[in-house]
């Protein structure tokens, strides 16, 4: 009864607010978190808020950090660089499988400690082979192994991104600067978004993230890594607050190897420019046409 009372308040909520709203009202699995206040309910979506009505937000979130995990956190509204295109590649000659890259985005990111969570899996798949189907995340022996190859596999900002083009309520959309973005207080957590990545890069927050106060990272944004709420999507965001602060990802900072390279596509003088002219790269499942911005190369 307490279930069906709240699905006919959210139900009357959405009469008078719209679709939209009711769509956000209609929270994950038809449940409303009991720590979900009014104003989480009805706020708007991010493009919607005004900078004052942003502030309020960015208060209001750093407060229920403190008061829900015992962290003090400063939450910021990271906007994107003008003139500034995003880009990641990854040297496949040199990635050894270590999985500091997926470590270092559990803690930066503020994942789940208990499901130990990332943004990032490596495969471990046979020498010469790029088939994702055929590679393993779980491997427990010592690294490099011989004859095996190692692919880093993470959000792939795509241009053509088939995950926004399929939610419903417009919660995730391409910023300016390439990286696509989830408001996580718009989210209904329908997981159409999860269903459409052909690079399975998104995650779904079946329970309230469990993170000791001491481990929180404090720098966050709101697109960006602050704790997440249970019953929404996430995914990597290229760790903008950080890149859009002229700082690196977290994964590339980690790589023992310099596997990894990041930077500005528009750039002439970035690193990431310079690969992009001079290795022949290739992105995954080309095929599928969603332009990504992430891309491997060989050393040879």
């Amino acid at each position: 009864m307490e279930d069906a009372s709240r699905r006919t308040t959210l139900k009357a909520l959405g009469a008078t607010l719209g679709a939209a709203a009711f769509a956000r009202a209609m929270a994950p699995l038809a449940a409303w978190p009991e720590d979900l206040s009014i104003d989480e309910l009805l706020q708007r979506h991010y493009k919607e808020l005004s900078r004052d009505d942003m502030v309020r937000v960015l208060r209001r979130l750093e407060q229920e950090t403190l008061d829900q995990y015992g962290a003090v956190v400063t939450i910021d509204d990271v906007r994107p660089i003008p003139e500034v295109q995003f880009g990641y590649a990854l040297n496949l000659s040199v990635c050894v499988g270590c999985r500091k890259c997926a470590e270092a985005c559990h803690v930066e990111n503020n994942h789940d400690r208990a499901t130990n969570q990332s943004y990032i899996r490596v495969l471990e798949i046979k020498n010469g082979s790029v088939d994702l189907a055929m590679g393993t995340v779980d491997y427990d022996h010592a690294v490099p192994k011989k004859g095996r190859s190692y692919m880093p596999v993470q959000c792939h900002q795509c241009d053509n991104a088939p995950c926004v083009s399929v939610c419903p309520i417009e919660a995730t959309w391409k910023e300016p600067d390439g990286i696509v973005v989830v408001d996580y207080n718009w989210c209904i957590g329908c997981r159409y978004c999860e269903a459409a990545c052909p690079y399975h890069a998104r995650r779904f927050n079946w329970h309230k993230p469990e993170i000791p106060a001491e481990e929180i990272n404090p720098d966050q944004a709101y697109l960006s890594n602050r704790v997440r709420p249970q019953g929404v999507m996430e995914k990597c965001t290229f760790c903008l607050h950080r890149t859009r602060k002229g700082r690196l990802p977290a994964c590339l900072e980690a790589c023992p190897t310099g596997a990894r390279v990041f930077g500005n596509m528009l750039d002439p003088n970035s690193e990431i420019r310079w690969v992009l002219e001079n290795k022949r790269t290739f992105v995954l499942k080309e095929d599928l046409g969603t332009r990504p911005r992430f891309f491997y190369f060989f050393d040879k």
